[in-house]
């Protein structure tokens, strides 16, 4: 029988990657690919005859958790895949309580992914192993979880840093970000040197999802 997709992602690389990646299996078909929550719902108020949809998170207009939680309550009968680069704990149980019936990283195998498809067809809850890892600590050690949000309350960034930020999160270079800001590259890279100091993290990605985690972007 053949399981009728939808896929929600505002990066249009990553959906066509996605898409790319489940073409090769006969037993399911891709119905459409949409940017955002918003024309997503307007898509199912035209025709809800669907099976599962593979829903990004961080998205422009309705995110994917908020457009889970509606299409749980307007159409249960369709079962929501996160399908997403971000791994953080906040996210990981807010798309657990809007509804979501698993929550896998973008980086999964073709293999891996339509395996996930069928076993949430089926009844079951498709997760990553790292992402299971966490949800289980975090169901462990909620106190944990607390914390965590204490700390992170304290971080201030200066209007120059929010706005180098605001450019990375939407993927320019430094040397663009430069331009756009008049400023030299080399200040743009000590910008973002403070932004992961003063945020504790490594890389591009943790800083934009930490920052958005405390509404700073």
């Amino acid at each position: 029988m053949e399981t009728k997709l939808a896929i929600v992602d505002d990066n249009t690389f990553l959906a066509r990657s996605i898409n790319e990646k489940l073409s090769i299996f006969d037993d399911l078909k891709i119905k459409y690919t949409v940017f955002n929550g918003s024309e997503f719902l307007a898509k199912l108020e035209k025709d809800h005859n669907l099976d599962l949809v593979l829903m990004d998170i961080e998205m422009p207009v309705l995110d994917g958790i908020e457009t889970v939680s509606i299409v749980k309550k307007k159409y249960p009968h369709i079962k929501a895949l996160m399908l997403t680069v971000f791994d953080n704990d906040e996210n990981i149980i807010n798309a657990i309580k809007a509804g979501a019936d698993g929550y896998l990283l973008k980086e999964i195998e073709a293999e891996k992914l339509h395996k996930a498809i069928i076993e949430t067809m089926e009844g079951g809850a498709a997760m990553s192993p790292s992402i299971a890892v966490k949800t289980l600590k975090l169901l462990r050690y909620p106190e944990k979880q607390k914390e965590l949000s204490t700390e992170e309350a304290i971080v201030e960034l200066s209007n120059r840093e929010v706005e180098v930020l605001e450019q990375l999160a939407q993927g320019l270079s430094y040397t663009t970000i430069a331009k756009n800001i008049f400023l030299s590259p080399s200040t743009v890279r000590k910008h973002i040197e403070n932004i992961y100091k003063k945020l504790q993290v490594h890389n591009k990605l943790e800083a934009v999802q930490k920052a958005r985690r405390q509404n700073l972007i």
